[in-house]
C-alpha cells in the first residue's frame, strides 16, 4: 500500500501539467496516460473516480503548496513586519513561473467544470484573500486603509491583479507582463506599509 500511495503522489504533478495545457475537458484519458506514462488501468487503480478524482487530487496538491508557502506565512505575519507580504510575491512569481504557468483554480473557475469544484475553488481564493488581509492589518492601519474591510478590499484587488497578470502574460505571450505587474503590486503595498511606519 505505501508503494501505491507513492506512485499516486508521483502522478499528480504530471496530471497538473496536463490539465494546465489541455484544460479539464481537453484532458482526455489518452492525454492523461501520456502525461503520466501510466496505462489506463494504473490510472484508474490510483484514481478510481476517474478524471474528476484526478483533478480533485491536483487541486488539493496545489492548495497544500499554497497553504504552506503563502497562506500560513501571511497569517503568521507579525505587527509592523511586511516581510510575509514580500515573500508572497516571491512565492507566487516562482510558482507561476513568472506568468508562464496557468493557475488551475482560476482556469477551472472559468470552465464548464466550475460546478464540480466550486466549493474547493472558492475556499482557495477566500483563504488567500483572508490571509493577505490579515497580513495587511498586521503591517499597520495605513496599509489596510484603517479597517478590516479596507484590508479585505486591498487583498481582493491584489489577488485579482495577480490572476489578471497571469492571464495577460499568457494571452499576449509576453512573459515580461507578469513580473512587471507583480512588482507594481509589491511597490504599492510596500509604500502603504512605509506610510504606516511613519505614523
Amino acid at each position: 500500500m505505501p508503494r501505491l500511495m507513492t506512485e499516486r503522489a508521483a502522478a499528480i504533478p504530471a496530471l497538473a501539467e496536463a490539465f494546465r495545457e489541455h484544460g479539464y475537458e481537453g484532458a482526455s484519458l489518452a492525454v492523461l496516460c501520456a502525461a503520466t506514462g501510466l496505462g489506463k488501468g494504473s490510472l484508474y487503480n490510483f484514481f478510481p473516480g476517474g478524471k474528476e478524482e484526478m483533478a480533485a487530487a491536483v487541486l488539493a496538491d496545489v492548495d497544500a503548496w499554497f497553504t504552506g508557502s503563502v497562506f500560513e506565512p501571511l497569517g503568521n505575519a507579525e505587527a509592523g513586519d511586511a516581510g510575509a507580504i514580500g515573500a508572497m510575491f516571491d512565492a507566487v512569481t516562482g510558482y507561476f513561473e513568472s506568468g508562464r504557468r496557468v493557475c488551475l483554480q482560476g482556469a477551472f473557475a472559468l470552465g464548464g467544470e466550475r460546478d464540480l469544484f466550486a466549493a474547493t475553488i472558492a475556499d482557495y481564493f477566500e483563504r488567500w484573500i483572508a490571509a493577505l488581509a490579515a497580513a495587511l492589518s498586521a503591517v499597520g492601519a495605513s496599509t489596510a486603509g484603517g479597517s478590516a474591510e479596507a484590508a479585505r478590499v486591498t487583498a481582493i484587488e491584489t489577488v485579482a491583479a495577480i490572476q489578471g497578470a497571469i492571464v495577460l502574460s499568457r494571452a499576449l505571450d509576453d512573459p515580461e507582463i507578469f513580473p512587471r505587474l507583480i512588482e507594481r503590486c509589491r511597490i504599492r503595498l510596500n509604500a502603504a506599509a512605509s506610510a504606516s511606519d511613519d505614523q
